[in-house]
């Protein structure tokens, strides 16, 4: 079950959060969250906007991302290539981690967020191999670079929705 995330899933989020960044350092990608994020009242603040998402499981959370309808202002320019479509109202993915307990939880999370929007973006740090191999399995493509508020690049990716049955 996907719901919005409430202040009281706040303890259990920073446990996921905190995971995921030991998983990244694990595997080479040390700098991308650092030690502290996302923090707390950067979550307290998605939370308040409607925009931090939980996937529940036998009253378990598996996974914790934002999602955000609309334009990204970081989605705005787009370097050594282009979006797939950059005229669809998309949706965007950021944050996502799980809590490590089942397999295919981001291939649902996706999933989900496909239901909600005509097509789907993300990004990541050329440091996260893990992500990169998520995104891809799961369809979405590589479209170029983009850059984050501290300037620094991510990897852009953009799946479209299916909006016809596969003939």
């Amino acid at each position: 079950m996907f719901r919005g995330a409430v202040r009281s899933d706040l303890d259990r989020i920073m446990e996921i959060y905190a995971r995921a960044r030991r998983l990244m350092a694990e595997s080479g990608n040390p700098t991308q969250w650092g030690e502290n994020y996302p923090s707390r009242q950067m979550l307290e603040e998605d939370i308040d906007s409607n925009r931090l998402f939980v996937y529940v499981v036998n009253g378990e959370l598996e996974a914790v991302f934002a999602f955000i309808l609309g334009p990204d202002p970081t989605y705005a320019v787009i370097e050594e290539g282009s979006w797939l479509n950059d005229t669809l109202p998309y949706g965007t993915v950021h944050r996502l981690a799980s809590a490590g307990r089942r397999s295919g939880v981001s291939t649902e999370v996706f999933q989900w967020c496909l239901e909600h929007c005509e097509t789907l973006r993300a990004d990541t740090h050329a440091d996260n191999k893990i992500m990169q191999h998520m995104l891809e399995k799961n369809g979405f493509t590589r479209c170029g670079i983009i850059h984050v508020a501290d300037g620094t690049p991510r990897i852009a990716y953009q799946k479209m929705a299916l909006t016809q049955p596969l003939e």
